[in-house]
């Protein structure tokens, strides 16, 4: 049975956290401290230990050195980038900022548990997967992929700059992690960053830093993203989206090492390696003069090209498989098959949001699935009178899904948050976006008619 330590010093939230985890089988223990914790118990018997961000005495983080071989989810009331960061930056396995859902507590606490007991199983067969598999997680034979792997693995170890172009879902942040695996510095952090997520007036602070007093709200001095990634990696999500001003900041780090806080006259030196990745066309908005050439020329060292799902032959099925599998594993289901229509289905249609798609497509497809195989109803995918799957003037489909989509966020974000809205529809904050640039549905900024 795996044994679970509450770290909580507020007694009401730990009862009821307790009594959730109990409800469920596991054996916990608690305490209002990591010094009681210490003290109460041998904290490596514990499968997994969850504790809270700020405790009396010593910070809640703090318990990960003590128990280095038990994974460590943090709770904190300051649902912010910068709780995260600081926690994971620790070692942190994962964080869940209060007031959180029962639901989605028990997920994280199931997946990490899995995710250990995944770990101590694979440790033996790890050197014989990385012959295999030289890219972790990179499934494709076509000769592109096959391209993108060899020079995934060539320039990983190295320190050069690396921009990932491809469209949104083809797994730009998959090569991202990949190339910082295989790097030397793989036991320093990797700090992803969506330009795109983050309003204009708020990223030049998440990216440098400010100083106490910088501007109206910056009460105290904060460590921007870029200064939490030192002798990481920083991997810069839709770099296309990245105002001018930032933009120029991003250049000296590139150029001499250096970061400036805002409201800094003083400059500090980081060690961090660049990677970037896009789906704009960064020469044409260098022409436009919203991206700096320069800068552009210092992305580009090297290139990967990601080829878009419709273009990668008989990679679709193999992925399709591959999805399929892990979605019956996430939501406990037998196993599943495609039957032979819809595998034609899967290999013809022509995938607008590319893998990031097909998984979504596979885990519909497994949740509504009451046999063993997978038929083309299942997949909801819009067909033509012929079978193929419905294009418009040589357009992208995807159409019955768009239709939806903007029925319902155009009749909610007025009364929803961007986070709510992407839970409802079951995508992550960053697809929601990219959908909203995709079917031109920009969220209305505050006080516009």
């Amino acid at each position: 049975m795996n044994k679970i330590l509450i770290i909580e010093d507020e007694e009401v939230i730990r009862t009821a956290v307790k009594r959730l985890l109990e409800r469920k089988g596991y054996q916990v223990a608690e305490a209002g401290s990591v010094e009681e914790a210490e003290s109460a118990y041998d904290l490596e018997n514990f499968s997994l230990i969850l504790s809270d961000v700020r405790l009396p005495g010593l910070a809640g983080t703090e318990i990960i050195d003590k128990a280095p071989s038990v994974p460590v989810l943090i709770m904190t009331s300051y649902a912010s980038v910068r709780s995260a960061v600081d926690s994971m930056k620790k070692g942190a396995v994962d964080y869940i900022a209060k007031p959180f859902d029962h639901d989605e507590l028990l997920m994280l606490v199931l997946r990490t548990l899995k995710q250990g007991k995944m770990e101590r199983q694979n440790e033996a067969l790890k050197s014989e997967l990385d012959k295999e598999y030289p890219v972790d997680g990179m499934i494709g034979s076509c000769g592109e992929m096959q391209e993108v792997c060899r020079r995934i693995k060539k320039v990983a170890p190295t320190d050069t700059t690396v921009l990932i172009l491809g469209e949104s879902g083809t797994g730009k942040e998959l090569v991202a992690r990949a190339l910082h695996e295989q790097s030397l510095r793989n036991e320093s952090p990797i700090i992803t960053v969506n330009c795109a997520a983050i309003p204009e007036t708020l990223i030049e602070s998440e990216l440098f830093g400010h100083e106490k007093g910088a501007f109206t709200g910056a009460d105290t001095a904060r460590t921007g993203l870029v200064e939490a990634a030192d002798g990481g990696t920083l991997f810069l999500d839709e770099i296309g989206e990245l105002p001018v001003a930032a933009q120029a900041r991003l250049l000296r780090v590139l150029q001499n090492g250096e970061i400036r806080r805002v409201g800094s006259e003083q400059s500090r030196n980081v060690d961090v390696r660049l990677i970037a990745a896009t789906h704009r066309d960064l020469k044409q908005r260098v022409q436009e003069r919203s991206f700096r050439s320069d800068l552009y020329f210092r992305l580009r060292v090297v290139e990967l090209n990601l080829p878009p799902l419709r273009e990668r032959g008989d990679d679709i099925i193999e992925l399709a498989k591959v999805l399929l599998d892990k979605a019956r594993t996430k939501f406990n289901r037998p196993p599943v098959t495609l039957s032979p229509e819809a595998m034609e289905l899967v290999t013809h249609y022509n995938w607008p949001g590319n893998v990031r798609e097909l998984e979504n497509t596979m885990e519909r497809a497994v949740i509504l699935c009451e046999s063993n195989t997978i038929t083309p109803d299942l997949l909801a995918i819009e067909t033509t009178n012929d079978n193929q799957p419905a294009q418009k003037n040589g357009e992208m489909g995807e159409l019955s899904l768009e239709e939806y989509f903007r029925q319902f966020v155009l009749e909610n974000q007025d009364k929803m948050t961007e986070t709510e809205l992407a839970k409802r529809l079951g995508i992550s904050r960053k697809a929601l976006w990219e959908r909203r640039q995709r079917f031109g549905l920009p969220r209305p900024k505050k006080g516009s008619a």
